[in-house]
């Protein structure tokens, strides 16, 4: 039997790939210009902006929209 294939961009998509994703087509300067939280602007790595993406909902919404928004161009 054949899975139906999911509308939702974000399916099967982590959280870290989306952020490295994202960091590669932008760079952390950029990113932090687009959403405005420390983790992107203040000394930036990928394995501190997880640890804050993954606790605090309302800034990962916001990475989300903006990986929805971007992946026509990656």
């Amino acid at each position: 039997m054949e899975k139906a294939k999911s509308n939702d961009p974000l399916h099967g998509i982590t959280l870290q790939s989306i952020l490295e994703q994202l960091v590669a087509y932008y760079g952390f300067d950029t990113m932090g210009e687009l959403i405005n939280i420390k983790c992107f602007k203040s000394n930036p790595t990928l394995k501190s902006s997880l640890t804050f993406l993954r606790k605090t909902d309302w800034a990962r919404k916001k990475v989300e929209e903006l990986y929805i928004k971007t992946l026509p161009k990656l």
